[in-house]
């Protein structure tokens, strides 16, 4: 059982439980009274017309690859760093067992920090499209290689009914093919494969050329270490925007990743 696998089987039962005490009539009002919106997707599509880089950095304690990052863990103080460096949106991990994350540092950061901000985590249920909403999430993120294609679409179409962004994340050259049917998506290539958590920057030149006809803004994430590495997939994909947690999180105070914004 590959680590995609084992996510899923922890994430199908923490939801089993929730959802014995949460509704989402309850997610709804919740939703309605908090009343919060910024336009992730529409943040980086204008810096995309002023032909500006964007970076979604990214928030996140460990990882099954990396395992911990950062000891002394605070999500709000990391996002007004990032904030103070001119990051265009946050992406904070909120999966518990693996990630060590929660919602809770989400809406935290929500209450401080006023960027855009994407729930990251493994979405297999719209119950979690509305939990995250309700937390403030303005996007979320739909791994294709963990749902089936309907179960992409029931994800897809309830983020839209919420005002919400949506990020499909894409692996291979058959992922992206299917991407190409959520019109109003953000597509991240992920330079890591979920199964293996083998990382190769040649996967966003790999994948790129299916996807260069898209409406929305493509991503690359995940395994850019450095500037120029950034700056050379710029240069040569229609890649202007840029997911980065780990080598961003190792190097807060001087990392030349930000000069390019």
């Amino acid at each position: 059982m590959n680590i995609l696998d084992k996510i899923i089987i922890k994430k199908k039962e923490k939801l089993k439980k929730l959802k014995k005490n949460i509704s989402i009539g309850s997610l709804e009002e919740t939703i309605k009274e908090n009343n919060s919106f910024i336009d992730f997707k529409g943040k980086i599509q204008r810096n995309l017309f002023n032909g500006k880089i964007s970076l979604i950095a990214e928030i996140k304690k460990s990882s099954p690859s990396a395992g911990v990052i950062i000891k002394d863990y605070d999500p709000v103080k990391l996002a007004i760093k990032f904030y103070e460096n001119k990051a265009t949106c946050l992406s904070v991990l909120t999966e518990e067992d693996f990630f060590q994350g929660n919602l809770i540092h989400l809406y935290k950061i929500k209450q401080k920090i006023n960027l855009p901000v994407l729930c990251k985590d493994f979405f297999i249920d719209p119950f979690q499209v509305h939990l995250a909403k309700s937390y403030g999430a303005d996007a979320i993120l739909i791994i294709l290689a963990a749902v089936t294609e309907d179960l992409a679409n029931k994800l897809y179409e309830s983020a839209l009914k919420l005002d919400m962004s949506v990020i499909i994340e894409v692996h291979t050259k058959e992922e992206a093919k299917s991407s190409l049917d959520f019109n109003d998506a953000l597509i991240g290539i992920n330079n890591r494969n979920l199964k293996t958590l083998k990382t190769s920057i040649n996967t966003t030149y790999d994948i790129h050329d299916i996807l260069i006809n898209h409406n929305g803004p493509l991503i690359s994430e995940s395994g850019i270490k450095t500037k120029k590495e950034l700056l050379e997939i710029s240069e040569n994909t229609k890649v202007k925007t840029f997911l980065i947690g780990e080598s961003l999180l190792r190097n807060l105070d001087k990392n030349s990743i930000f000069s390019v914004l």
